[in-house]
């Protein structure tokens, strides 16, 4: 048996001892500079209103861009090895509608006093299997605080680290499907092209989530359709930032990381190393925020 499917087929079983789900997906193994070699990721839920989730392997990974990157971002070095020491679980999906007005009705998620807008403005795009928008950072909080309870499980928002982590699935590339990015992967801005990729008529709109064929990890939406806030402050680049995948808690915190470009976004801040931020109140809703949680014991 290859070695990467003995860590692999570990790393699952370490996953199911830890978090007792039951039916379990078994992650990927991950190498530093190769693609993930998906070993048939599957998905599970904690609950009926609960998101699905991914297991996301244990490993190491080079954060951030080089600079030879096209487009790249001041503040996407330096570059640094990032250890992830234990396996976590990933939303195979950005937050759905459905999902987050699952929190709304049991009182856990309430819009924050001063919003501008209709709190429950969709846009006229449907809810359902829509990605949530128009959320701040302080609302994802609730959420994942209600998930929490609801379910006696640690729910969050990933780590800047960790959303790289998964966006890139084991690859060293812009994106996880490589060199560029095409109408075909993800949900852009697709009048512009990154590197000669290919160019096409854009939705203008979000696209209900699972449009697009997943990364090697099994997760959909990391490039596009909204953009994802992450815990993290803000930091004008990654001089002392953490090495074991946490979250950085010092900095400016009254912004906060959004990550992955949403439908209106240039493909180039759809790029796995690129890093946005806004201020985490609800000042700065946008159509294009939304987010994606995590779960640890």
């Amino acid at each position: 048996m290859k070695p990467k499917l003995v860590l692999a087929i570990a790393l699952a079983l370490t996953f199911v001892l830890i978090y007792g789900c039951g039916k379990e997906p078994s992650p990927a193994a991950v190498t530093q500079s190769g693609a993930a070699q998906a070993v048939a990721p599957t998905s599970f839920r904690d609950c009926d209103d609960c998101p699905e989730m991914v297991v996301i392997p244990a490993g190491s990974f080079v954060m951030g861009s080089p600079a030879s990157e096209a487009q790249r971002g001041y503040d996407e070095g330096p570059q640094h090895q990032v250890t992830i020491a234990r396996p976590f679980a990933a939303g195979k999906f950005e937050i759905t509608f459905a999902e987050w007005d699952a929190c709304v009705s049991d009182r856990g998620c309430v819009r924050v006093d001063g919003a501008p807008g209709a709190p429950d403005d969709d846009e006229g795009w449907g809810r359902g299997r829509q990605p949530a928008i128009k959320i701040a950072w302080s609302e994802t909080k609730q959420y994942v605080q209600w998930l929490s309870r609801k379910t006696g499980k640690n729910y969050r928002l990933l780590s800047e680290a960790e959303w790289e982590y998964v966006a890139r699935a084991g690859t060293t590339t812009p994106f996880s499907t490589g060199a560029t990015i095409t109408p075909s992967q993800a949900n852009y801005d697709t009048k512009h092209s990154y590197a000669g990729g290919a160019t096409g008529q854009p939705s203008q709109r979000t696209a209900a989530v699972g449009s697009f064929k997943p990364n090697a990890f099994g997760l959909h939406d990391v490039h596009g359709n909204v953009s994802e806030w992450v815990e993290d402050c803000t930091n004008p680049g990654y001089k002392g930032a953490p090495s074991d995948g946490s979250a950085w808690t010092t900095g400016d915190c009254e912004r906060r990381v959004l990550r992955g470009g949403g439908y209106s976004s240039y493909p180039a801040h759809l790029r796995s190393a690129r890093r946005d931020a806004a201020f985490s109140h609800a000042s700065l809703w946008t159509t294009s925020y939304g987010f994606r949680v995590a779960r640890t014991d």
